[in-house]
């Protein structure tokens, strides 16, 4: 479809998200409704635009999502993408600290790097999923069949890995060939074994694009569909198999137009001279933009609905085409080098077939530098730049860093607000969070404090010099873990401790008043998430302080999922100490935070706030002698470090 005048682009790639829809529904066709699917993302999605591709895969029942390398996952981490990132390739050492900050789950063919993962995991407790890649005769990553089991038993005594996965991968899945099945034969002997052993490892996968046409006998629990995901069949004898789409085009526009007479040479080194009066139209496209060196004199273009031959060489930036036998051929005409333009069509196929190579190279290469713009429902729905794509964040904490980020959120914000948006995001990673883990965002954060005399004794404890405090918080957030802790901290000491421990989802300090005890005088009343109660584990006292331990095996199905978390806490604090403190440890978007002092008996209740953001200036109500409250919208960031200060006089 030609785009409009204000959208146009020197070249850019046109992805059909109706084509990629319906692709994956045949791919769940010819796999049937027990088996799971992981496209393969790996390589910008194969040239497509991994963010967009990825959120329609996962909105279309992809349970997993497959990279090939721990950069290709975080950049799906900080564009807002949730969903379990493996990643196919071997898993290397300096990619550790990425996989275990941004939750990836990395392919393992050997034990060191296991032994190394399960090291790092350690101090914070986390497990991680991880998959084992076994070489069955790809000859290529994974372990060798025959020392897998070994591997796998030695792996599942390691304390901070779970055995969540088991893969092979065929070689020559396209063609009907006995190496497929032997390869067939040695992992499922493997997987036999495994069980026999008494190992449960619970997805299992060696289905990639041609096995899933050419051997619908092999399936497993999972599939890795890659290249016919896009429309492009893996192998030439097996189109009457699927009905598959074409999702890529890629288009550019004639810029110049000149008639040259018989006997002029075009482009360099003259490998192309005029026989005749010759027109010829030059287009913004070379090899730079992934259009092969080696298609000079061989490619072809559609234009106004007709084939036209390139002519001359293939330049950096620029190739030339011969329109002469279209007269009608104008400045500005859209040109198609890969895809439909009327009834003519140019394949991925047969551009390969014309440079000697294949067609995955084809869709991954053509479009370097060119944005993706996606099409559904015969509407552009959003672009992609090409420096979205590319965007992955450096944990370098300077102010040249920061500097650049700005620089960049202020070049692109105006193109493009959802890169604006990551840009944004990753400012807040820079300026706020910690090397071994995601930063955490919130929303819609709530903290309502009702404060009350004492009316009870306890022990020979006089509780007339204390108050009771009791705490409603809630807020929305990404849900990391299926088990979490709330801490009580009795000194700074225990609390930045508890602050250390990435499941410590709420801390509490305790200070204030000689006879006050964690243990008795802080209570977890009550934990619900997405409205249901959250049974507590255990309570326990340690070196940070007393802990509160919740969860259950029925979370694990919201771990990277939005939830909301409401958490109802009891405790006292001395009536000598005349203020409430209430403080952001994590970017949030949307607060109220509601003081009720109307059963204390205090006096002359002010607040003190200091919100830093973009917006940092709250609403605040008073009730004379009952209540305050501080509101800022939830369409506005706050930013850590924020919080108030209630004070109040004896």
């Amino acid at each position: 479809m030609p785009l409009k005048h204000e959208q146009k682009y020197r070249s850019w790639v046109e992805v059909n998200l109706d084509h990629f829809i319906a692709n994956l529904q045949e791919i769940k066709r010819l796999i049937g409704p027990k088996t799971d699917f992981m496209p393969a993302i790996k390589a910008d999605a194969y040239g497509h635009g991994a963010i967009e591709i990825s959120r329609a895969a996962l909105q279309n029942g992809a349970k997993m999502l497959g990279v090939a390398n721990a950069d290709e996952g975080v950049q799906l981490r900080i564009s807002g993408i949730e969903a379990s990132i493996v990643i196919l390739g071997p898993s290397t050492g300096a990619e550790l600290d990425q996989i275990i900050k941004y939750n990836l789950t990395p392919s393992v063919s050997d034990y060191s790097f296991a032994f190394k993962l399960n090291k790092t995991l350690s101090p914070s407790g986390r497990k991680i999923p991880v998959h084992i890649e076994v070489d069955t005769g790809m000859g290529r990553g994974g372990i060798m069949h025959a020392e897998a089991l070994d591997l796998v038993k030695k792996m599942s005594k390691l304390a901070y890995i779970r055995l969540e996965g088991i893969f092979s991968h065929l070689a020559s899945s396209e063609t009907l060939i006995s190496h497929n099945d032997k390869q067939w034969r040695l992992f499922s002997n493997l997987l036999t074994d495994i069980e026999s052993a008494g190992i449960d490892i619970p997805v299992r996968h060696i289905d990639n694009s041609g096995a899933i046409l050419n051997y619908p006998d092999f399936k497993l629990n999972m599939t890795r569909p890659g290249i016919m995901a896009y429309g492009i069949y893996p192998g030439p004898d097996i189109e009457s198999k699927a009905r598959l789409a074409p999702v890529m085009s890629f288009k550019t526009n004639v810029i110049l137009l000149k008639t040259f007479p018989a006997g002029c040479g075009i482009g360099y080194n003259s490998t192309f001279i005029t026989s005749r009066t010759t027109r010829i139209a030059t287009i913004p496209v070379g090899y730079g933009d992934g259009y092969a060196f080696i298609l000079s004199n061989k490619g072809e273009a559609l234009i106004r609905g007709q084939r036209a031959p390139i002519v001359g060489r293939v330049s950096m930036d620029m190739c030339t085409v011969d329109v002469t036998h279209i007269p009608e051929c104008r400045i500005d005409d859209e040109v198609v080098l890969l895809g439909r333009q009327g009834k003519e069509l140019i394949s991925a196929d047969e551009i390969a077939a014309k440079a000697k190579t294949i067609s995955y190279e084809v869709v991954c290469a053509l479009g370097k530098r060119a944005p993706r713009v996606f099409i559904q429902k015969g509407k552009k729905q959003s672009v992609e730049p090409r420096l979205r794509r590319i965007f992955v964040p450096d944990e370098e904490k300077s102010i040249s860093r920061i500097d650049n980020i700005i620089r960049h959120c202020l070049q692109t914000r105006a193109r493009n607000e959802e890169l604006g948006n990551a840009i944004y995001y990753e400012m807040f990673e820079t300026l706020f969070g910690k090397e071994d883990r995601r930063l955490e965002l919130r929303s819609g954060f709530r903290y309502d404090i009702s404060i009350a005399k004492s009316l009870r004794k306890q022990n020979t404890v006089s509780l007339q010099e204390y108050l009771r405090v009791s705490t409603h918080v809630e807020y929305k957030k990404i849900l990391r873990d299926n088990i979490l802790m709330i801490g009580c901290a009795s000194n700074n000491a225990q609390l930045a401790a508890l602050f250390e421990d990435p499941r410590c989802e709420y801390r509490w300090l305790l200070s204030d008043g000689r006879n006050l005890s964690l243990e008795r005088d802080f209570t977890v009343e009550r934990v619900r998430i997405d409205n249901e109660d959250v049974p507590i584990m255990e309570a326990k006292s340690t070196k940070r302080g007393y802990e509160v331990w919740f969860g259950s095996e029925k979370l694990k199905q919201k771990i990277n999922k939005e939830v909301k978390l409401e958490i109802e806490i009891s405790t006292k604090k001395a009536k000598e100490n005349k203020i409430f403190p209430v403080s952001l440890v994590y970017p949030v978007r949307g607060l109220e935070i509601n003081f009720n002092y109307e059963k204390a008996g205090l006096k002359n209740v002010r607040e003190e706030s200091f919100f830093a953001g973009r917006h940092p200036q709250p609403i605040v109500s008073v009730k004379k002698g009952k209540s305050t409250g501080i509101k800022i919208s939830d369409k506005k960031w706050i930013f850590p470090t924020s919080g108030v200060i209630f004070i109040w006089d004896a």
